[in-house]
């Protein structure tokens, strides 16, 4: 399973909240949303927030085996 756990706290570090993604860079509310219930988001929206973040991609998904 892929997780988004990481982002929450890479967002903390960074000073970047919800709204701001939103208001400032223009992600979806949308996107915010399946982030938050671990669902799809595409690699475009995954590069953004790398962008945005300055961080890599492993500060804000992991994969946890599901056995």
């Amino acid at each position: 399973m892929i997780t988004y756990n990481k982002l929450w706290d890479t967002m903390k570090e960074k000073g970047v909240s919800q709204y701001r993604l939103i208001k400032d860079y223009g992600v979806s509310a949308g996107q915010i949303g399946r982030l938050k219930k671990n669902g799809y988001v595409s690699t475009h929206t995954l590069e953004r927030l790398c962008e945005i973040l300055k961080c890599n991609i492993e500060d804000i998904v992991q994969y946890i085996s599901e056995q």
